[in-house]
C-alpha cells in the first residue's frame, strides 16, 4: 500500500488539533517531521485533506470522508498490536462523561473495569453534554455517558438508565416547610442553576418552558457541588439530579421540595460515533455500564459508596 499507519496517525492528530504544531506535540514528533509527513501523504494521492486558513488547518470534505475510516483502521491496528504482544487488557480508551454521570457513576464503572482488566488504560474526561457530543463527533473520544438529549446525526445513542431532577433548598428555607410547592411560588424564588449546554439545564428549561421568562436566575455554575454549597448557604433554590443529592438528603444538609407541576424526568445515555470501530474493550465497557444498572429503576437507586 502507498500509505502507512503513521501517516494516518498524523492525519487524524492534525484533524483533531487543527494545528500541525499541536498535533506534533500530541504525537511527540517535531513540527517539521509532522508537516513533512502530512504533505507527503497528500502528494502521494494528489489531493488536499485540509484547507489552509492562516496558521489554522480545517479538514475539508475529502478529509471528513477519510477521518472515520482512518480512526477505525488505527483502532484495529492497536488491537492487533496488543494481541501480538500478548497483552490481556484492552489497550487505551478515551471515555467522556457529563458532570453528574462522571462524578457519581462513571468513576465507579472505570474503577471496576480496571480492576477486571488491569492492563487496560482509560482516560476519563468530564464535561457538559454539548462538549462530550462535540468530542465524540470529532473522534476525540471513543465513548460518552451523557445526561442530556443528543440528536447529532453522526452519533449512535443508547438509552441507559432513568434519572430525575429535583428542586431542593436549605432546611431552613421557607419552602422547606411546605408539603407542596406551586409554580407561582417557584417563580418567586432566586435560582442557582447549571450552565447552558448542560443536560441538567436542558431538562430544567424544558420543565419551565412556558414560564422561563419569569424565572429569576441568580447564579449559573458549572459544577453540581458548587450549586449545592450555594443553596446550603441560603442564596436560593436549585435543581439538579436526585443522584447528586442523595448523600446531602441523607445528612439533612439539603431537603427536596415537592413540585408536582414539574416534569423533571429524563434518561442517561451511552453514545458513540456511528462509524466508530467497536473494539472488544469498548463493548466490554458498555456491557459493564448495563450490568451496573440492570434491574435498577432510577439512577439514585444504584448502590453507591456513601460519602461521609
Amino acid at each position: 500500500m502507498k500509505y502507512s499507519l503513521r501517516q494516518l496517525e498524523i492525519f487524524v492528530a492534525v484533524s483533531r488539533e487543527q494545528s500541525v504544531s499541536r498535533a506534533a506535540e500530541a504525537l511527540s514528533l517535531s513540527q517539521s517531521a509532522t508537516s513533512t509527513a502530512l504533505g507527503e501523504f497528500e502528494r502521494q494521492f494528489n489531493l488536499q485533506l485540509f484547507d489552509r486558513i492562516g496558521k489554522t488547518l480545517r479538514i475539508n470534505e475529502t478529509g471528513q470522508q477519510l477521518l472515520p475510516r482512518a480512526v477505525e483502521l488505527l483502532d484495529r491496528a492497536h488491537e492487533i498490536e496488543a494481541l501480538l504482544q500478548g497483552h490481556a487488557g484492552f489497550g487505551h480508551m478515551k471515555v467522556g462523561a457529563t458532570l453528574t454521570v462522571g462524578n457519581y457513576l462513571a468513576t465507579i464503572i472505570v474503577t471496576r473495569f480496571l480492576q477486571e482488566h488491569a492492563e487496560s488504560r482509560i482516560q476519563l474526561q468530564v464535561h457538559n453534554t454539548s462538549t462530550i457530543v462535540h468530542k465524540i463527533a470529532n473522534h476525540e473520544l471513543d465513548l460518552g455517558l451523557i445526561e442530556g438529549d443528543c440528536h447529532h446525526p453522526d452519533l449512535e445513542v443508547q438509552q441507559w438508565i432513568a434519572d430525575e431532577l429535583v428542586v431542593f433548598a436549605a432546611p431552613d428555607h421557607p419552602l422547606a416547610k411546605l408539603k407542596q410547592v406551586s409554580m407561582e411560588q417557584l417563580l418567586q424564588q432566586a435560582w442557582i442553576l447549571r450552565e447552558k449546554g448542560s443536560g441538567t439545564r436542558e431538562t430544567f428549561d424544558r420543565a419551565f418552558h412556558n414560564n422561563h421568562a419569569r424565572l429569576s436566575i441568580r447564579l449559573e455554575l458549572e459544577h453540581t457541588e458548587a450549586i449545592k454549597r450555594a443553596v446550603e448557604s441560603g442564596l436560593g433554590v436549585g435543581c439538579i439530579s436526585r443522584l447528586a443529592l442523595k448523600d446531602a438528603f441523607r445528612r439533612g444538609s439539603l431537603v427536596p421540595l415537592a413540585t408536582p407541576q414539574l416534569d423533571l424526568s429524563r434518561f442517561f445515555y451511552i453514545v458513540w460515533h456511528k462509524q466508530k470501530y467497536q473494539t472488544t474493550g469498548i463493548r466490554e465497557f458498555i456491557a459493564l455500564c448495563q450490568q451496573m444498572t440492570v434491574g435498577v429503576a432510577r439512577s439514585d437507586l444504584v448502590s453507591l459508596p456513601e460519602i461521609a
